[in-house]
């Protein structure tokens, strides 16, 4: 998929109005997500990327150790302006399946074999819109 597809479908998905911010938003989600992800698995997901979505990955990950409410509130910290939480999550729910649809089945199955049990929630399957 290119970078627009990627965003686009977070848009459309997230019910984000802006297509800043979705870019916004899939960029701050990778950057968490690279911080979570240990050793080359950051490597392996950057391959799979568009070249100006994998530049936002570290070429390393340094395998940081926090929950996925954390996770979620990286993810908003890093979006800026005034996005809550739960937007936050909304947003980190709709790149997860953007991913999915984006990376080959085996580096998508590594992505979350990397991550804990208390990841599901943002791999779920339920809708992500809640605005």
């Amino acid at each position: 998929m290119q970078e627009h597809e990627i965003v686009s479908a977070v848009q459309q998905s997230a019910a984000i109005a802006d297509h800043g911010q979705a870019q916004q938003a899939v960029r701050a989600t990778l950057d968490v997500l690279g911080h979570r992800l240990r050793g080359g698995e950051t490597a392996d997901l950057a391959s799979q990327l568009p070249d100006a979505l994998a530049d936002v990955l570290p070429s390393s990950g340094p395998g940081e150790r926090f929950g996925v409410e954390e996770f979620y509130a990286r993810v908003g910290e890093r979006e800026g302006g005034d996005t809550t939480p739960q937007q936050a999550r909304q947003h980190a729910r709709a790149v997860a399946a953007a991913l999915k649809v984006a990376l080959s089945e085996g580096e998508f199955m590594q992505l979350v074999a990397q991550l804990p049990d208390e990841y599901r929630d943002l791999f779920g399957t339920e809708p992500v819109q809640h605005h």
